[in-house]
């Protein structure tokens, strides 16, 4: 009777019978202490083994037993190999580091890419000092155009230091620094510092938007217009104002004459002022309007107001001044007032009229 009632009891409906019974049914699994891990065979009690003999429960994913035991690596084909063991893993470990450990380490060339090397591209130099792109400064290193330290560069790829090294492009000096150089058509009434204390129009006014110091190169007189020039290159400056380099400015004067014939004699010859001798290097007639005359007078001299105390002496007042040139650089059409940068050109220019 007990064991009919066991039998009845397996096929009633779910919810019947034994209550433990029907729990371990759900479940599907044996109890815990009837379970057993796979070690890669058929399987004990509570282990399902598949048709290769290798257990797919929890014992084949632990892959040797209990947990902190070997693992176990499973080839490309599939089958599983043998476990290495931690002691083992630790002694090829050691015996790799004594085998590398004496080893020198390759030092690798300068020329390997990503290796810091000294001084920057010469292509890349020019191209900052505005000698257009890269490719437009190479093709000029390719015309022999370009000579670093006194050598005209034959190949494509030299390393220059900007601060030390003599860049030249067609014979004149590169500024590979980052210096500017302007030039701005002074208006009459202007003065020719760049902050002026009292509150009048000075040069600084025409510059106040650039992130670097400039400074003008020479005076003009308040009332004299045109060329003067501004930078913030200090050694550049102080020669083009030297006497010894004798940088040469021209002027345009107005006066009313008749004037005589030997007028450019005597100013060439030299004037007589108050601190010596002035002399003139180049004089001419421009244009003459009845006895209104614009003449051309060149010198090399910087003195206050010489021009104008020069035509003074020799009996000419002067109405109006222009400097149209100061040495290589012209006034040309520029306006009144306008400050432009100079060209590269011109700054080379300006380098070799000072030997720079």
């Amino acid at each position: 009777m007990r064991s009919s009632g066991r039998n009845s009891g397996r096929g009633n409906h779910r919810g019947a019978g034994n209550g433990r019974d029907d729990k371990q049914k759900r479940a599907g699994r044996p109890r815990p202490e009837e379970r057993r891990y796979q070690t890669g065979t058929s399987g004990g009690p509570g282990g399902q083994g598949g048709q290769d003999g290798r257990g797919s429960g929890r014992g084949a994913a632990a892959r040797g037993g209990a947990k902190g035991g070997p693992k176990q690596s499973q080839t490309r084909d599939g089958r599983t190999a043998p476990a290495r063991s931690r002691e083992y893993e630790t002694r090829a470990e050691e015996r790799n580091r004594e085998r590398y450990a004496g080893k020198k380490q390759v030092q690798l060339p300068k020329t390997f890419p990503g290796a810091e090397q000294e001084g920057e591209r010469l292509q890349k130099v020019l191209a900052r000092a505005g000698f257009g792109s890269r490719r437009a400064c190479e093709e000029l290193i390719e015309d022999a155009r370009v000579e670093v330290n006194g050598s005209i560069v034959l190949e494509q790829g030299l390393r220059v230091d900007p601060a030390t090294d003599e860049i030249k492009v067609d014979g004149l000096t590169v500024a590979t620094q980052s210096y500017q150089f302007f030039s701005l058509n002074k208006p009459a009434g202007v003065v020719s510092t760049m902050e002026d204390p009292d509150g009048r129009q000075c040069l600084g006014d025409y510059v106040t938007n650039r992130e670097t110091r400039l400074f003008h190169v020479g005076r003009l007189d308040t009332e004299t217009e045109g060329v003067i020039l501004l930078t913030n290159h200090g050694e550049l400056a102080h020669r083009l104002t030297h006497p010894r380099y004798g940088v040469k400015k021209t002027y345009l004067a107005h006066i009313v004459g008749p004037i005589p014939r030997d007028l450019g004699k005597r100013l060439k010859d030299g004037i007589q002022l108050e601190d010596g001798y002035a002399r003139a290097d180049h004089f001419r007639v421009v244009e003459q309007t009845g006895k209104n005359y614009l003449v051309e007078v060149t010198l090399h001299e910087g003195r206050k107001h010489i021009v104008r105390r020069m035509l003074a002496e020799a009996g000419f007042p002067v109405d109006k001044l222009v400097r149209v040139a100061f040495g290589p650089i012209t006034l040309g059409d520029q306006k009144s007032g306008w400050l432009r940068r100079l060209s590269n050109t011109e700054v080379g220019m300006l380098m070799n009229e000072v030997d720079l």
